[in-house]
């Protein structure tokens, strides 16, 4: 017999499952699509690099993702001026632009100036108009063994600290209190206001008494 308040069993087996499964028989042809479709598009944008344009280094939003980073959608007004780049030619120089986009300090500001200053070195300018080159475009040797980028345009590098190794002093081994020391001063830290605002009141109450 049922006991309790409990859902009336009404299992649904007669679905015809089979008639409604998923297949991925297009896997493999889709693979080799989006390989032609990567291949025409390296053609076309051709001899600009094939992973876009210049994206600058930014963090992620919120207090839990803000140690990462990633690309942004574009560089500010003031990088882009500080690295001495005219703000007309930077898109068409295969820089991405952002005019929404604010600096909030001065080291994610040189970081992504220094990324402009270092793809102006290595840029190479090709002449709208074969033969008939203008100030600023690069020479016809350097144009003549200049290949596309086919890998990622200057990727995100993350510089891990150099940890210092030394070896375990005789007065570190034979002090047995390390967890305990750790302990009272992570408590002398927190306490620390109250205990001096204390003291003072009892300084001032002493001082009281002596009056």
């Amino acid at each position: 017999m049922v006991r309790h308040n409990n859902v009336v069993p009404n299992a649904h087996f007669h679905k015809e499952w089979q008639l409604r499964v998923r297949t991925w028989f297009d896997q493999p042809a889709r693979k080799q699509r989006r390989r032609n479709t990567r291949q025409l598009k390296a053609a076309r944008i051709a001899p600009r690099p094939v992973d876009g344009p210049l994206r600058p280094v930014v963090r992620c939003p919120t207090n839990k993702y803000n140690m990462k980073l990633r690309l942004g959608r574009g560089f500010t007004y003031e990088e882009i001026k500080a690295a001495g780049i005219l703000l007309p030619q930077a898109s068409s120089i295969g820089i991405a632009v952002d005019h929404r986009r604010k600096n909030r300090s001065q080291e994610a500001m040189d970081v992504n100036v220094a990324r402009l200053r270092e793809y102006k070195s290595k840029l190479v300018l090709f002449p709208r108009r074969a033969g008939k080159p203008k100030v600023g475009d690069s020479d016809a040797a350097i144009l003549d063994t200049a290949t596309q980028l086919q890998t990622k345009l200057q990727p995100i590098t993350i510089s891990k600290p150099t940890l210092e190794v030394r070896a375990i002093t005789e007065e570190e081994k034979s002090s047995k209190r390390v967890y305990v020391q750790l302990r009272e001063a992570r408590a002398e830290k927190k306490y620390f206001g109250v205990r001096s605002k204390r003291a003072a009141e009892l300084a001032a109450k002493e001082e009281e008494k002596k009056k």
